[in-house]
């Protein structure tokens, strides 16, 4: 018997509207079909099949996370899956997330994220991050999580793409911008979130301005010198969480840096914010040891007759400057260079030469300096270090703050026959990814200056030299972190290497034995740093500097330092 699969009926609701109203009848024919043929009725594969798939989409308990499920490249840590809990359950997809250094923030964002996607309370998803960061975000949430994020590369991506990784300096210029400011994101994660810190900048009016409805900040120092920096960073999660500024001020604030009613701030804060350390009993991790060495280097006698008169310089003219700030930070830099090679402070004097004017005396004062430095042929440390790294055998990152000290490594390293690559903050997105793929597959040696020592993940390396070493204990240990991670499966060697009778003998000897920021990690040395109550601490050891009578003075007024 012929029938049809559909019928469709007409319903006229007045003389100009007729509604069509469709039945589909196609069950009804095969209900029928199965009846008279007495089954199938009873397909049990099919029923099983159906009742795993009910199964598996049941959701048992809400507050659990649904995201465990569909992970199979990534087992979290505990501390990270109540991370991601307390943010979807108690915070409400508004939070900073303020680990310290190495505990898997970018894991915690990642599980809120795939969490969100499969509750479907999320499509459109905007991470930023440092550029030289992008690449490894896109990686990790595709391999780890398995969510099909794209690197932004091209003006066009904004609109086809649901899940961009980009910059925070090219997304914050025109035309990516106008691009951003005129979509509506689901979830808004922002990397490296310290950089908000300063309401008045164009980081933080941006961030403000993208219309969100979810948003992660993260950053391991959520406060760096001054309680405003807190208040700003809430203010872009949660406008008025803290009331304005004026009543905050008066509220929580005795001074820039102390606050009052500490108790009400920190539940305040706790609503907002949720910072694991390596301390907690609740962090179920066993880190590998730190093994620190500190290699003595003995200077030239050439070497020492310049680092004497640059020092004895730099005394000389710091309070002359006083007030030309940028003559006073360029000889700050000159002390500093002086222990790093003699290249890296050729060329300010150079540079401070060029901005003398008409000040022949001081042209004459520069140019003999230049002059010493000529006759400086050997360079002891750059010598050590070589004979370091064959001993090593082994892949190294070597840490240098100047972009002239890490070229001549590079080219001494190349007579040794040492493969080495250079990374630093001048290259592009693709270089800087290209310098890391070369580092892992090729390279023993990378020679990094600064920016290495922000974001990237070098866990394949357990062997670090400090060439020179940064007088912000915060940045030494940001250099560490890099390696001393999670991931990170070997004991980590630090080399700090230190030139006798110098500047730099005498920081090492604060960073070491005063303050033993080997043997703390970056929560306690935030404590300390606290409590030192310095506004700039390079500023503060170079005003040590000036002013000491001798060697003796120096050591003794650091070690009031490290007593606090």
């Amino acid at each position: 018997m012929q029938h049809k699969k559909d019928r469709t009926y007409s319903i006229k609701i007045n003389e100009e509207l007729v509604v069509p109203i469709h039945f589909h009848q196609q069950w009804i024919y095969e209900l029928q079909s199965s009846h008279s043929q007495n089954g199938p009725w009873d397909l049990w594969d099919v029923f099983h099949l159906a009742y795993q798939a009910e199964e598996a989409l049941q959701v048992k308990d809400f507050n659990e996370l649904q995201c465990l499920n569909h992970l199979p490249n990534l087992t979290p840590f505990p501390h990270q899956i109540e991370t991601a809990k307390k943010v979807l359950n108690e915070m409400h997809g508004r939070a900073i997330l303020a680990d310290e250094v190495g505990l898997g923030k970018t894991i915690e964002a990642g599980l809120i994220l795939k969490e969100y996607l499969i509750r479907g309370l999320a499509k459109k998803v905007l991470v930023l991050v440092p550029a030289s960061l992008v690449l490894q975000w896109t990686r990790e949430l595709n391999q780890k999580f398995g969510i099909p994020a794209v690197a932004q590369k091209k003006e066009w991506m904004w609109e086809k793409y649901d899940i961009i990784v980009a910059s925070m300096d090219t997304s914050k210029r025109n035309p990516h911008r106008n691009h951003i400011m005129k979509q509506h994101y689901d979830l808004l994660i922002v990397d490296e979130a310290h950089k908000l810190k300063n309401r008045r900048t164009k980081n933080w009016e941006f961030i403000n301005n993208i219309k969100k409805k979810f948003i992660l900040l993260l950053t391991a120092t959520p406060i760096q010198n001054d309680i405003t920096e807190l208040y700003n960073l809430v203010t872009l999660l949660k406008p008025g969480h803290f009331g304005k500024f004026n009543s905050f001020q008066k509220e929580h604030m005795k001074d820039k840096r102390s606050p009052k009613n500490k108790e009400l701030l920190r539940k305040e804060i706790e609503k907002v914010m949720i910072r694991n350390k390596r301390s907690d009993k609740k962090i179920e991790i066993k880190f590998p040891k730190r093994i620190v060495h500190t290699i003595p280097i003995e200077l030239t006698p050439k070497e020492r007759e310049l680092y004497q008169a640059i020092t004895n310089f730099v005394k000389e003219h710091y309070h002359k400057f006083n007030g030309d700030l940028k003559n006073m930070f360029t000889l700050i830099t000159l002390q500093r260079e002086i222990c790093s090679s003699r290249d890296a402070a050729f060329i300010t004097l150079v540079n401070l030469f060029k901005n003398s004017g008409g000040n022949e005396t001081l042209k004459n004062e520069i140019l003999k300096l230049v002059q010493i430095a000529k006759k400086v042929e050997l360079q002891s440390k750059a010598n050590e270090v070589i004979k370091l790294i064959k001993k090593i055998n082994d892949k190294v990152i070597i840490f240098t703050e100047y972009r002239a000290t890490q070229e001549f490594l590079i080219n001494k390293l190349a007579e040794q026959g040492i493969y080495s690559v250079p990374y630093r903050g001048g290259f592009n997105r693709g270089k800087k990814d290209w310098m890391m793929e070369l580092f892992q597959r090729k390279a023993q040696v990378m020679v990094a200056t600064e920016a290495g020592g922000e974001g990237i993940n070098l866990q394949f390396c357990n062997h670090i030299i400090n060439y020179d070493m940064p007088w912000n204990p915060m940045r030494v240990e940001q250099r560490i972190g890099r390696v001393h991670r999670l991931g990170q499966t070997r004991d980590v060697y630090i080399y700090n290497l230190s030139t006798k009778g110098t500047i730099e003998e005498h920081i090492l000897f604060l960073l070491h034995e005063k303050i033993q920021m080997f043997e703390n990690v970056i929560g306690s040395l935030e404590t300390i740093l606290e409590k030192l109550n310095l506004d700039n601490i390079e500023n503060n050891i170079m005003e040590i500097l000036i002013n000491s009578k001798d060697e003796q003075d120096f050591r003794s007024r650091l070690s009031n330092i490290g007593k606090i």
